[in-house]
């Protein structure tokens, strides 16, 4: 088989997976704050995902020692995923799931632009330029039309939450681009395994100087919702991706993103209660439209 084939009723089954995991993640964070302080919340993730990739390790034969030269990326895309996954955790307890879900996934378009000022290793074109002003203006737009006279909800969005989540999004971008720079002198499943390391330790040390933690609060629904985001998201997701890009295109896997931001709004509305207001629909038409603009882009240059 090679990377260009078309997707097969398996691969594409698959790829939906993956977009439906990613989508649910939002949601499984707000469960697991309700009975959780967030780092808290972002260090038990990341230590199931670490779990995970160890297995994940041991299965693909890949070499877990560093050496001379590796420790310095690992600490610093470490360091990077560490903060990103707290903003985005605090910003969850903060705000709704469904905004969350909406916010994080402008992450692509943060990307974009600093790979077109910052790397300069990808020019964006008339595609890309419109999806991105559609995609923020979606969000200023979904900002702006946060009140107090929200919908009654149990978890109401909140202009804190909203822009820690989008600081998240920023912070993610950076973390890919600093990783497809570090992959140049370590392999993806080293550093992908040794930056959940880091991240542990970084929020182990953080919780338990802050946090108070009541282990014996924490319902069914709160473990099954960290096995959810530690597992199924920080784990499976990676394993499933990896899997796919070895058999496909990248573009041929990444054009369905447009759908994750849909589906979290979706399921934060079934699973959390979260109203569904027009300036929500109109804020995800928007991003998931300017994804599609951007993945057309990619494909054209």
């Amino acid at each position: 088989m090679s990377r260009s084939q078309q997707l097969t009723a398996t691969t594409f089954s698959l790829t939906m997976l993956t977009v439906f995991l990613w989508a649910g993640n939002p949601v499984a964070t707000s469960f697991s704050t309700d009975v959780l302080p967030p780092v808290a919340v972002s260090g038990i993730r990341f230590l199931l995902a670490t779990i995970f990739m160890l297995g994940w390790c041991a299965l693909e034969r890949a070499p877990l020692a560093l050496k001379s030269g590796q420790f310095r990326p690992v600490l610093i895309a470490g360091t990077l995923l560490a903060l990103q996954i707290w903003t985005f955790t605090l910003g969850v307890a903060w705000s709704s799931s469904s905004h969350s879900s909406l916010l994080i996934n402008s992450y692509v378009f943060f990307v974009v632009v600093c790979d077109h000022f910052v790397t300069r290793q990808y020019r964006l074109g008339y595609f890309a330029w419109g999806g991105f002003w559609l995609a923020m203006a979606g969000v200023t737009g979904l900002i702006l039309s946060i009140e107090t006279s929200e919908p009654k909800q149990k978890d109401l969005p909140t202009l804190a939450g909203d822009l820690v989540t989008l600081f998240s999004a920023f912070l993610f971008a950076a973390k890919l681009l600093y990783s497809k720079q570090a992959l140049k002198v370590i392999g993806s499943t080293q550093l992908i395994f040794w930056h959940d390391v880091v991240a542990v330790v970084l929020f182990a040390l953080l919780s338990f100087s802050t946090e108070h933690v009541e282990w014996h609060k924490i319902s069914t629904s709160g473990w099954l919702a960290l096995v959810y985001q530690g597992f199924l998201v920080g784990g499976l997701c990676f394993g499933l991706q990896t899997w796919l890009l070895k058999w496909h295109s990248a573009s041929q896997i990444a054009i369905f993103s447009f759908l994750t931001p849909l589906m979290g709004i979706a399921l934060a509305s079934m699973l959390r209660g979260d109203q569904l207001t027009p300036a929500m629909g109109i804020a995800g038409a928007c991003i998931a439209i300017g994804i599609v603009f951007v993945q057309l882009d990619q494909k054209s240059s």
